[in-house]
């Protein structure tokens, strides 16, 4: 077990390994869903939830059910399917409680079921062998880390359409260059605390 306290891995997983911004998992539902401040905002509110629940959910499967088996190397099949079940149900919420949001994400939010952050933070616990607890910490702080970077972006980008862009920057490559630089800011709390 990891003796990282959890406060630590959660600051860690928000600032300095960022899964969105260190290690660029997710950028998919990031570059597509970062156009407008209110769906950025819900699509991190999701992904943070997603996020804790299914690293609470795999770590309890793999380690009470996978390594009592010897069946580690399905982790991904099961993780995969953990994830899947998860997301439909944040799903069939949203669109019940929260329609207007179910269609300003469209297509993205079911695709969080393949998102490569939540499939990434799942393996993360594993390798980092991670207690329940700081598993939680992880998955959370991970979330709320994906939902700042998103919600940072589409505000830089609402802002960039009063700015006078030069046009092969415009579109994909700006938000790339962007994100670039945001990954630089972030980087520059490495010093603060950072995790293995």
């Amino acid at each position: 077990m990891s003796e990282t306290s959890t406060l630590t891995i959660i600051i860690a997983a928000i600032f300095t390994n960022n899964i969105l911004l260190a290690y660029f998992l997710g950028m998919c539902s990031f570059l597509a869903c970062s156009r407008q401040i209110p769906t950025a905002a819900g699509l991190g509110v999701a992904v943070t939830f997603v996020l804790t629940g299914t690293a609470a959910l795999n770590y309890v499967i793999y380690h009470y059910l996978l390594v009592k088996l010897g069946l580690e190397h399905l982790q991904f099949i099961v993780f995969i399917a953990v994830i899947a079940a998860f997301v439909q149900f944040v799903e069939m919420f949203v669109e019940r409680f929260s329609p207007k949001l179910y269609f300003a994400l469209g297509i993205f939010l079911p695709l969080i079921t393949v998102n490569c952050a939540i499939l990434g933070a799942s393996l993360f616990l594993v390798l980092r062998n991670y207690s329940f607890v700081q598993s939680l910490g992880f998955g959370f702080g991970s979330g709320v880390g994906f939902a700042m970077a998103i919600v940072l972006m589409a505000g830089l980008r609402k802002k960039m359409n009063y700015s006078n862009i030069p046009q092969p920057f415009q579109g994909v490559a700006i938000a790339m260059i962007i994100t670039g630089i945001m990954a630089m800011a972030f980087m520059g709390f490495a010093g603060m605390v950072n995790i293995q």
